[in-house]
């Protein structure tokens, strides 16, 4: 416990510019065509025109106050009655009710944004914070995949354990993906990857789901499994850590998994085929 870290951040943790680049370019010809709106003073006259010339180019304002279509988003109107924001783009009024009920359409008028690809570039960097939850875990992958690399640790990576019939049996309805798989002439080893920076109900059920799918693995003869698990998260849930440390018998944090690597290094690897 003493050993665990606080971030498995890299630089490259906090943004994913690549998919933030993807994001505006697919929209970028809509948003270099709203750009007529910015600094009209007679704004409902400019949505009339560009409205005239191409209503599809209004599918993509969602974006400008940081939602999606796709996420369905409602709010109150005047009336009281819910409605999808998406569905302002439907009319040139809707249009100018999403803009001056945003404040969007003060900050046009003025030229507070001087380009809108710019814009969301941005407002695409802010939503791609809510991504960083499933780049953890990629980042604790890579960097266990860059361990044992390095330790000249021979790997597979996301096997099913369909891959292993006597272990898809004792699974049953437990069925999974394996971050890793490392097999020696002695046995084969099935490992789970993963890191909590912060507690939470997830960390309780993480360990249940483990503490379940280990012995039913280590059952089997010449198979064992293997958690590799870090994060200042577990100080919160350390009961349940420590029921799952004496119950799968492999437990390891990033600083201790040079004790894995060890027993391993004491097998024959087995090569592939």
């Amino acid at each position: 416990m003493s050993q665990l870290k606080k971030t498995n951040a890299t630089l490259a943790f906090y943004s994913d510019f690549k998919k933030i680049a993807k994001n505006v370019n697919d929209i970028a010809i809509s948003l270099n065509m709203l750009n007529f709106l910015l600094g009209k003073d007679n704004l409902r006259e400019a949505v009339e025109a560009l409205w005239e010339r191409d209503k599809k180019v209004f599918e993509v304002m969602d974006i400008l106050i940081a939602t999606r279509k796709t996420d369905k988003k409602k709010f109150f109107d005047e009336n009281g009655d819910f409605r999808l924001v998406h569905s302002l783009f439907q009319s040139v009024d809707g249009i100018m009710e999403f803009l001056e009920g945003t404040g969007l359409a003060k900050i046009f008028r003025n030229s507070e944004i001087k380009d809108l690809v710019d814009y969301v570039f941005g407002v695409e960097t802010g939503l791609d914070t809510n991504a960083r939850k499933n780049r953890s875990g990629k980042a604790t992958e890579s960097l266990v995949a860059s361990i044992f690399s390095k330790a000249g640790i021979m790997f597979q990576a996301q096997v099913s354990s369909h891959n292993f019939p006597k272990i898809a049996e004792v699974l049953g309805k437990d069925q999974k993906i394996f971050d890793f798989v490392i097999s020696t002439t002695e046995k084969t080893y099935l490992i789970e990857v993963n890191f909590y920076s912060s507690g939470g109900s997830k960390l309780n059920e993480v360990a249940r789901s483990y503490t379940e799918v280990g012995p039913k693995v280590n059952s089997v003869n010449g198979y064992e499994f293997v958690w590799i698990t870090d994060g200042a998260g577990w100080n919160a849930a350390r009961n349940k850590l420590e029921e799952a440390y004496y119950s799968i018998h492999k437990v390891f944090n990033l600083t201790n998994l040079k004790d894995f690597i060890s027993i391993v290094k004491q097998e024959t690897p087995r090569r592939k085929e």
